[in-house]
């Protein structure tokens, strides 16, 4: 039960990260995302990147895309370093969603989710085997 748990959260993963492609190809823009129309300003309109700085902007996303697929892909072969990669994308995550609240709000409570789970994970590691045992 616990190893199909943990392929459904390695599944969701994946497709959190390559939900992130929507911004890489809306701010870039290679093409008109209806979710997230292409915009320079961010943080409600404080934050003005302009053309060049929405286009860096754009690549962390593919980055963060990128690397959720990666970690999805380390976790499920039980790789050391799939855990730290997915702390840092995460954060990664967090910032960019954070930026464009709007229409990336969700983003944002996810990746909150997914440090939440992060943070209790130990605790659930300690008494996986009570339950189990």
């Amino acid at each position: 039960m616990l190893k199909l748990l943990s392929i459904a959260m390695v599944v969701l993963l994946g497709i959190h990260g390559l939900i992130h492609l929507m911004g890489f190809v809306a701010y870039w823009p290679l093409n008109t995302v209806t979710e997230l129309p292409y915009k320079t300003a961010f943080l409600g309109g404080r934050l003005e990147l302009g053309a060049g700085g929405t286009r860096l902007f754009s690549v962390l996303w593919l980055l963060a895309a990128i690397g959720f697929v990666v970690a999805a892909v380390a976790l499920l072969n039980e790789w050391g370093w799939g855990m730290p990669l997915l702390v840092i994308v995460t954060l990664l995550s967090l910032v960019i969603t954070a930026l464009d609240w709007g229409p990336a709000f969700r983003g944002t409570l996810i990746n909150v989710a997914i440090l939440g789970v992060l943070l209790l994970s130990p605790m659930i590691a300690r008494i996986t085997p009570q339950i189990n045992g």
